[in-house]
């Protein structure tokens, strides 16, 4: 094997960056990185990979941690040495080494002294393969000691003299930092004039009176320790002496003109110069012969201190400080020599061989002075080593020939001058092992068309194996300048090319065997930006847009990013980033810019800029609002059988944003000509994936829509023909339903064009009996939605399925539904049937349901038909009408309202099934009780005498029953409307008229008149009607149906008292027009609540009076409760405020009429009577007294 395999760095990804470095000789042997799986299986070596620092100081409160690892293949043990001889760490109690590692631990915290284990120490960790050892580690215990003690005298300085206050901190290790403060723990102010040096001491250019002080502290911290000594204060009093001397530049330090000073390569060199002088001085720094080091000089301490980092020997020289005032000048020069300590040209690297072969290892190092090298094998001298024969040693080289297994082992070389040393291991690891890959198997890997593709075969054996690469399973193996084979195995493919897609083959073969990997190379499209934001010109305060529209692999996701002026976009709302622009709202100054847009994928990278210029905006126009223009250049990218992504550039939006695109789609196969809708995006979306339907010739366009309408359709994409497969689905809305008694009518909605999946489109129609165990019985129809199937028994269950196929096959399993051959009218009658009257308006019927074997068919309900006979009153009969109710479902019973009280009933019930009724049952017999009459036909009153009246009266339309009498109530009305007693006459039912006698002469009466049967008294028709005054004032009354009014004329217009009330009136009469306004319009009524609770008689039921001459207690129009100011006698009324004023108060003498659900729909003042053919005026003559009465 070679000594190392050399790669070229563009083929050596970061991945793989371990592996190689094991495969090749390590630079440095802490840094051996091992393939896990080799780790397992190959012998190694031990490699030392964590150790201490040389020079350890520790603290000596703490336990001493003295770390040793190190790797190997089999794991190593170790052993430690202490001043050069064998440290058995079994006979030191406090000592112990953790497992599986070398690092020591020494116990300190209990009981060990620090001290005590001071010395050299070195770690050898070793394995079958060899030994490798650690460098040399001199523990030091951490020291701080205390300050001597010592007497400090004042200081008494003239001003302007210089002083240098001594620190002399003690010895510690390491050295302490110094500082100086005051007794407040506060740092003392340095400057030019006061500052301390590199020796801890404070020096004075020149003493002012402020400097006077008693505290001045000098601390010395000691970091290791954590803890700080504090020197005695030190005082300073300063005198004054006018004039003040100035002087010119002294140096405090260095002392004399010249001094050396060495510093070895890689330190930070610091020299020093501080002066004393007044007005205090300036320091300047030259070098001699050449300049200061650029980018590595630094000026500290007020430019008392130049500070060089990182010296070599070029920094060697002389270095002058000047220190000038404007008295003159004072120099020291520093004489600078840079010394190096031990550093590496080429370290010794690891090799692994094969048994046979050659290599060397090399180790070169520098210093000032040169170093020394000496070898070691696995720890020992190597001039006492055991000998190999293999092995050569040629001062900084060991050549290698012809190695063997047994020549596997660890070197090391040391290097050393007077400033130290370096020591490091390499291993020379000699194995025969057959080829590895170790690139993971069938490994994917993605470029960019037109970009390199690397692809890597990390690969070990031993001898090193010959790598070959193969295109495909059985492709040829891979040679010519279109492909570039690096020597760590890797295949670099210099330009990659669609048809670069594909499995590669790399195979690994040396003598002691043959092994191969299959990767896989996938080329993409390149991303493109396919619209580039465009330089924009807009006015403050306005909006703009940018666009990005994009072009890039279908399997790829792309990211966008906007910058503005290679920065993040603002953190403002204004900043509104869409898929494929950027918007910006209401654009200020700020805003002015280079606006970029960046488009990453996993694979690359793309990006376009556009400038924003912001300008003042002008007097604005009108703006003019529009449809959108239709997007235009329509793409079909990424065609798969079933998707395709649709992409378009969206027209001018004509000042209002496009809220969203409306795709459409032409099926130029099944429909041509025909658009339909397909989907909808936001308005900021420029392209969609569109699912697609097999065997459909597609064509898309694209509608825009803003909030003033739609625009033109875009022009029509190019077609696209999908692929025909089976269908997807099967037929929908499968029913069976039968027509006729012995057929099943199989019915469903056809697939549409596009569903069909494929050319041939047919169905298969199955069926079969259900509950029956029966084959599947199925037919094959052409692109119909109907199959009928004959000579089915009447009304039986079926399962029924369609399934759809074409010419590519069939569609998936349908689902089974349930049908019914066809329904014959029903058989049977229901039977048992039951009727109970509930009352004389409302029945019961019951009935058996019919065995559902005979109603052949669905069973919809039942149908009761009933009819009325005759009327059990008069025994006659009429024209029959019979009435039908439908009781839906299964039920057995049901209600049979509106019945006619005391009447003979038939009724009869049938099945109903979807076909039609069934026999009806025999005719049932009921018979509905007697109910209350209905009122008279009328009531007339007629012959009024002094004290006598003719009432004549019709018997009931509907007597429901047999009358048994007629009740007449009767009570008089006086001229204030109140209602006197109430008197009640009971007249036989086969009367029809009497006389009245004994009434008060000139008196109104009302006159409550009904019929009544065994059940109860039925509806009031109510009269009214006067008794004359004299016999020669005797009138005729006109007679009407609802009133009759007595004539009363009185001639009081020359009486005396009449006189003298007109004139009272006359002073009243407008506040009695306005009084009669108010109460024409609110009107009243008699208070007959009051008169009716006084006679504790519920049926009393008042009239209410249409005539205008009564308006005070009742009004035709409206029916408002009587004025509080009505009298009343106090001994048989009750006042209005007690009175209910109710419907059935105040309603005619029959029924409010109510809906079903018992609202109140009558008239509010109850029926009216038929009007007289002579009118309704009243028969009183006009007068005043009657003027009066109208307005009380």
């Amino acid at each position: 094997m070679q000594p190392k395999i050399m790669m070229k760095k563009k083929s050596v990804s970061a991945s793989k960056a371990s592996l190689v470095l094991f495969l090749c000789q390590m630079i440095s042997a802490l840094d051996v990185p091992l393939d896990s799986k080799l780790l397992e299986e190959l012998s190694q070596p031990p490699t030392i990979t964590q150790q201490s620092p040389k020079d350890y100081i520790v603290d000596p409160r703490e336990n001493i941690v003295i770390q040793c690892e190190a790797k190997g293949k089999p794991p190593p043990s170790f052993s430690w040495t202490r001043n050069g001889t064998h440290f058995d760490i079994d006979k030191d109690a406090q000592v112990t080494m953790k497992p599986n590692s070398g690092t020591l631990v020494i116990n300190i915290m209990n009981g060990g002294k620090a001290e005590a284990y001071e010395g050299v120490y070195q770690c050898t960790a070793r394995n079958e393969r060899g030994a490798a050892i650690s460098n040399n580690i001199v523990i030091r215990p951490s020291r701080s000691p205390l300050w001597t003690k010592e007497r400090l005298e004042p200081n008494h300085v003239r001003e302007g003299d210089s002083l240098v206050l001594h620190c002399r901190p003690p010895v510690g290790l390491p050295p302490p930092i110094i500082f100086w403060m005051d007794n407040a723990f506060q740092r003392l102010p340095q400057s030019e004039r006061v500052s301390q040096g590199l020796n801890g001491d404070l020096y004075f250019s020149n003493v002012q009176p402020e400097d006077t002080r008693e505290d001045y502290i000098c601390y010395a911290r000691f970091n290791h320790t954590q803890t700080i000594q504090q020197k005695q204060p030190i005082s300073v009093k300063v005198f004054s002496t006018k004039p003040v001397t100035e002087r010119q530049p002294v140096l405090l330090t260095p002392t004399g003109s010249t001094s050396t000073k060495v510093e070895l390569r890689g330190n930070v060199l610091l020299l020093e110069c501080i002066a004393a002088g007044l007005p205090t001085p300036v320091i300047r720094w030259i070098k001699e012969g050449g300049e200061l080091p650029a980018n590595r000089t630094f000026f500290e301490n007020f430019k008392k201190t130049l500070k060089i980092i990182d010296v070599s020997e070029a920094d060697s020289g002389n270095y002058k400080c000047i220190a000038r005032n404007i008295l003159g000048s004072a120099h020291h020069v520093i004489s600078v020599t840079v010394k190096a300590a031990p550093y590496w040209i080429t370290a010794p690297r690891n090799l692994v061989l094969s048994p046979g072969e050659d290599g060397t290892l090399i180790c070169r190092a520098n210093g000032n002075p040169k170093p020394n090298i000496s070898w070691l094998a696995n720890g020992v001298p190597i001039a006492i080593a055991p000998e190999d024969p293999s092995r050569k040693v040629d001062g900084d080289t060991i050549i290698f020939s012809h190695v063997q297994e047994r020549s596997s082992a660890v070197y090391q070389c040391n290097a050393s001058n007077e400033y130290g040393y370096l020591l490091a291991n390499a291993f020379v690891n000699v194995l025969a092992e057959p080829p590895r890959i170790l690139t993971t198997t069938n490994k994917l890997y993605q470029v960019i068309a037109d970009s390199p593709a690397l692809l890597d075969c990390a690969y070990f054996g031993s001898p090193k194996p010959e790598i070959e690469w193969f295109k495909g399973v059985k492709g040829s193996i891979l040679r010519g300048n279109e492909y570039i084979f690096h020597d760590n195995g890797t295949l670099e493919i210099p330009v990659a090319q669609k048809d670069s897609t594909g499995t590669y083959t790399c195979v690994a073969r040396n003598e002691l065997g043959k092994i191969q990997n299959e990767v896989h190379l996938e080329v993409k499209d390149p991303t493109m930006i396919i619209k580039q934001p465009e330089y924009k010109v807009i006015q403050r305060y306005g909006q703009v847009s940018f666009e990005c529209i994009i072009k890039h692999d279908s399997t790829l996701l792309p990211t966008v990013i906007w910058l503005k002026d290679n920065d993040a976009l603002p953190d403002d709302e204004r900043f509104l980033v869409g898929k494929d622009n950027l918007t910006i709202m209401n654009v200020t100054d700020k805003d002015d810019g280079t606006y970029t847009c960046i488009v990453n994928t996993t694979l690359d990278s793309v990006s376009a800029s556009a400038v924003l210029t912001v300008v003042a905006a002008p007097p604005t126009p009108a703006i003019i609002y529009a449809r959108p223009n239709p997007p235009f250049d329509l793409e079909l990218t990424g065609q798969l059988e079933r998707s395709v992504e649709l992409s378009w550039i969206p027209g001018d939006e004509n000042n209002s944003p496009i809220t969203n695109f409306v795709i459409e789609y032409e099926d130029g196969l099944h429909e041509p000509g025909v658009w339909h809708y397909q989907t909808e995006v936001p308005g900021t979306q420029t392209t969609v994936q569109l699912k697609l339907s097999p065997y459909v010739n597609y064509s898309f366009r694209v509608i825009a829509v803003n909030e003033i309408g739609r625009s033109q359709p875009s022009e029509p994409s190019e077609q696209y023909l999908t692929k025909s497969a089976n269908p997807d689905e099967n037929p929908s809305n499968v029913q069976g339903i039968g027509s006729e008694p012995d057929n099943l009518v199989i019915t469903w909605e056809s697939l549409k064009g596009f569903q069909s999946n494929g050319p041939g489109l047919q169905y298969k129609v199955s069926w079969r009996q259900k509950d029956v165990d029966d084959e599947w019985t199925s037919v094959i129809v052409a692109n119909v939605s109907k199959y009928i199937v004959s000579g089915t028994p009447t009304f039986v269950p079926y399962e029924i399925k369609v399934q759809a196929l074409n010419d590519l096959g069939y569609a998936p399993e349908p689902s089974e539904v349930i049908g019914h051959s066809g329904e014959d009218l029903p058989m049977v009658a229901p039977g048992n049937v039951q009727v109970h009257v509930i009352n004389s308006t409302l029945a019961k019927v019951h009935w058996d349901p019919v065995p559902l074997k005979t109603v052949r068919g669905h069973l919809q309900g039942y149908k009761v038909y009933y009819w009325k006979v005759q009327s059990l009153s008069r025994r006659s009969r009429r024209h029959v009408e019979k009435k039908i109710l439908t009781f839906r479902g299964n039920k057995t019973f049901g209600m049979l309202p509106g019945l006619e009280p005391y009447s003979s009933y038939k009724l009869n019930v049938r099945v109903v099934n979807g076909k039609g009724e069934g026999p009806a049952s025999p005719d049932k017999v009921f018979k509905t009780p007697e109910g209350v009459p209905s009122s008279p036909s009328f009531l007339k009153i007629t012959n009024p005498t002094l004290d006598s009246l003719t009432l004549e009266w019709g018997s009931p339309t509907h007597p429901n029953g047999i009358l048994i009498s007629y009740i007449l109530k009767f009570q008089p009305i006086n001229n204030t409307h109140e209602l006197g007693p109430l008197v009640e006459i009971r007249i036989p039912a086969n009367e029809s008229s009497m006389i009245l006698k004994n009434l008060n002469y000139s008196t109104r009466y009302k006159f409550y008149f009904n019929a009544q049967t065994s059940v109860g008294s039925g509806s009031q028709i109510t009269e009214e009607a006067v008794t004359i005054m004299d016999e020669a004032g005797i009138l005729r009354p006109a007679v009407g149906a609802g009133k009759a009014m007595a004539s009363r004329q009185v001639d009081i217009a020359t009486q005396g008292w009449f006189i003298g009330l007109m004139c009272a009136v006359a002073l009243l009469i407008l506040i009695l027009l306005i009084v009669c306004f108010i109460r024409r319009n609110k009107g009243g009524k008699y208070p007959v609540k009051e008169k009716e609770d006084a006679h504790a008689d519920p049926e009393i039921q008042p009239m209410k009076e249409d005539d205008g001459t009564f308006g005070e207690y009742s009004d035709a129009e409206d029916h408002k409760p009587l004025k509080k100011g009505s009298r009343t006698p106090s001994d048989r009324t009750v006042k209005k405020e007690d009175s209910d004023d109710s419907l059935v108060d105040y309603g005619e003498g029959v029924n409010g009429q109510f809906n079903e659900d018992g609202s109140f729909i009558g008239q509010y003042s109850g029926k009216k009577e038929k009007e007289p053919a002579e009118g309704n005026e009243s028969s009183e003559a006009p007068s005043p007294v009657n003027a009066m009465n109208s307005f009380v």
